[in-house]
């Protein structure tokens, strides 16, 4: 499913239920990224700004694709 993204929060949102459909606390998901779980969960609430190497390392962990595309390119739905 593809997902139109343009908040913080839902950049959270998808990362919190990827996390937890691999079966993973956050806690856990914290030791295998580097980061801590209070870390984890400021990033799943939207409330702290995510590095891109972080970005990429959690989709890597979730088995997520990060995909950039054009405005208005067909196929994205809004989240």
């Amino acid at each position: 499913m593809r997902q139109l993204i343009t908040t913080p929060e839902q950049v959270g949102q998808i990362l919190r239920s990827a996390r937890r459909a691999k079966g993973l606390s956050q806690a856990q998901a914290g030791i295998r990224l580097g980061l801590s779980q209070n870390r984890v969960s400021e990033l799943e609430k939207g409330a702290a700004t995510v590095t891109v190497a972080q970005l990429l390392a959690m989709t890597a962990l979730y088995d997520l694709q990060l995909e950039v595309a054009s405005r208005g390119e067909p196929g994205a739905t809004a989240w």
